[in-house]
Parts: C-alpha cells; sequence; structure tokens
C-alpha cells in the first residue's frame, strides 16, 4: 500500500493530543499563579507548572494559536470537578481541526500555499455538481453506486477497492490498477476515509473529494501527494470484517 499506509492514529486525534497536553500544562500554570501575584516558584509543583507554562504558552505563540484563558481555565476545572463537558468529543475535535486550518492558512508559503488555494478552488466548485454532499467535517462525497448492506463502524476492518488522484487527475495509488483490493482498519487511515467509509452500506461505491485537513495535511505523504493536496478517490466498499 501506498497512500493508505496504517497509521498510529488519526490526523486529528494526533493534533487533539498534541494540544490536550500542551492545554494540561498551560492550564497548571494559570492555577497556580496570575499576573498580579507572580512569585519564585519554590516547591516542585510550582516550578514544573512554570515550566509548562513557559514551554507551552511558547510553542502556542510560534504556531500562531489564540487561547482564552477564561475558557482555558473553566475547562480544566470541569474536568478536575468531575463534570461534564460542554462540548462533546466531535465538537472538541472539530475545533482543534478548525484551528489548524487557520495555522495552516497563514502560515503557507510559495507552492504549498499554491497547492492549498488549488484544493480549495476546486472543493468550492466540486460542491456545486449534482449529487455531490458536504458532511459537517467538509468531506465531500458522491454515491456511484448505492449498496443495501450493513454500514461499517470505525473499529471495523474493511475490504475495499480504490482509485486515488490528485486534483489534476494524476492516480497516486490505486487497488483498482493493481488488480487486487486492500484490508484495513478502519480507525487507522487518513481521517476522511475513517469518516467517509461509514458513510457507506455495503456494496456501495462513492466518490470522495478529501480537503487537505482530512487527508496529509501540511505533511504530505511520498513524493506524489504534496504538503496540503486535496485528494479525490473512488471507493468500493467489498466486506466488513
Amino acid at each position: 500500500m501506498n497512500s493508505l499506509e496504517l497509521k498510529p492514529k488519526s490526523t486529528i486525534q494526533m493534533r487533539a493530543l498534541t494540544c490536550s497536553i500542551a492545554f494540561a500544562g498551560l492550564f497548571f500554570s494559570c492555577l497556580t499563579m496570575n499576573a498580579e501575584e507572580t512569585k519564585t516558584p519554590e516547591s516542585l509543583t510550582e516550578r514544573v507548572s512554570y515550566a509548562y507554562g513557559l514551554m507551552i504558552a511558547r510553542q502556542l505563540g510560534e504556531r500562531g494559536v489564540e487561547i482564552d484563558i477564561d475558557q482555558f481555565i473553566a475547562a480544566f476545572n470541569t474536568v478536575n470537578a468531575g463534570e461534564d463537558p460542554i462540548l462533546s468529543e466531535d465538537e472538541i475535535a472539530s475545533a482543534f481541526e478548525e484551528s489548524q486550518k487557520l495555522v495552516d492558512e497563514k502560515s503557507a508559503e510559495g507552492d504549498d500555499k499554491k497547492i492549498m488555494e488549488a484544493g480549495k478552488k476546486f472543493l468550492e466548485e466540486n460542491e456545486k455538481k449534482d449529487g455531490v454532499e458536504v458532511t459537517s467535517s467538509g468531506l465531500q462525497y458522491e454515491v456511484l453506486k448505492k449498496g443495501d448492506g450493513a454500514k461499517p463502524e470505525a473499529t471495523d476492518e474493511v475490504t475495499v477497492h480504490y482509485h486515488g488522484t490528485l486534483i489534476d487527475g494524476t492516480v497516486f495509488d490505486s487497488s483498482v490498477d493493481r488488480g487486487e483490493p486492500t484490508s484495513f482498519p478502519l480507525n487507522r487511515v487518513i481521517p476522511g476515509w475513517t469518516e467517509g467509509v461509514q458513510l457507506m452500506p455495503l456494496g456501495s461505491k462513492y466518490r470522495f473529494t478529501i480537503p487537505y485537513n482530512l487527508a496529509y495535511g501540511s505533511r504530505g505523504a511520498g513524493a506524489d501527494i504534496k504538503p496540503y493536496s486535496t485528494l479525490v478517490f473512488e471507493v468500493e466498499l467489498l466486506e466488513i470484517k
């Protein structure tokens, strides 16, 4: 396999994990001291809290992420009190994803920026076509053949035939061309696949147009999939294991 090689976590999960660790450290910093009562940290807890505060504040600043301290502390207190968060896990993941997109758009330059803008334009035009649906995440899909079987869950292993291209039609990976379907756990591939294939009844064939943030983000994949690339896949769901 090429573009669908297994990942330990999805892009959203990895970003959420990274940000969660960062936020936890910054929470401790915020709770240990405030701007009006600055003191030299002495105990281990105080020193670790201050160190986390410095490290995370610098990282968030470098990444251009804006933080509302009041909401930040409110969320920490919610968890500390054992209460239910106001936002669902999907809403949290969506917030991370939207924030990352803003950061990407600000930081992209040169060819990266051109690829990002070309993908955005392609998505805008594709969305206007008859039969194209768009999910809340921005994933676009079109039903080419509707099956009547069960739909897979993220924890299922599926067998599919697929054909993947860039927006200019360049083929970068295709089980169809190889003449051999492929199987994988659905929660171990790019987010656009994890979300999209769960929409498909067994026996269906869909076309997915996947924004870069639901594909390989700012890192790309191999020589063919450049950073910020929007991808197009035709996927046929053959089996749910």
